[in-house]
């Protein structure tokens, strides 16, 4: 996937979140321990979101792109999101994902959690 493409993508999740009810807060924060697309507000609750574009669903497809390592990658990130503000949210890691030219978002809620 091209650069141009996840940007797309991204620009794409946003808006369809928003559409959803979501607030965008930041884009692409980065830290030493990675980067998250789109952190965004539902509610009362932070949600940081991974975006994931596919031509196809071969190999799994987007979602399934979010490997153990790459959470591992995005929990470490989010901690360092958190440890900037003064009272922490009740938060929660989402995925979405497009899998083919044209296809729709495919949001998942709640997509992993950290581990105790």
């Amino acid at each position: 996937m091209s650069l141009v493409a996840g940007h797309s993508a991204e620009q794409l999740a946003a808006l369809y979140l928003q559409q959803q009810g979501l607030k965008l807060l930041t884009r692409n924060y980065r830290c030493r321990f990675g980067e998250i697309d789109l952190i965004m507000q539902d509610g009362k609750t932070l949600v940081f979101v991974e975006v994931r574009a596919r031509k196809s669903k071969t190999f799994g497809g987007a979602v399934a792109s979010v490997t153990a390592s790459k959470q591992q990658k995005l929990i470490l990130t989010a901690q360092s999101y958190l440890s900037t503000l003064r009272h922490l949210p009740a938060c929660r890691f989402d995925v979405v994902g497009f899998e083919g030219q044209d296809a729709p978002p495919h949001w998942i809620r709640h997509a992993f959690e950290p581990s105790a």
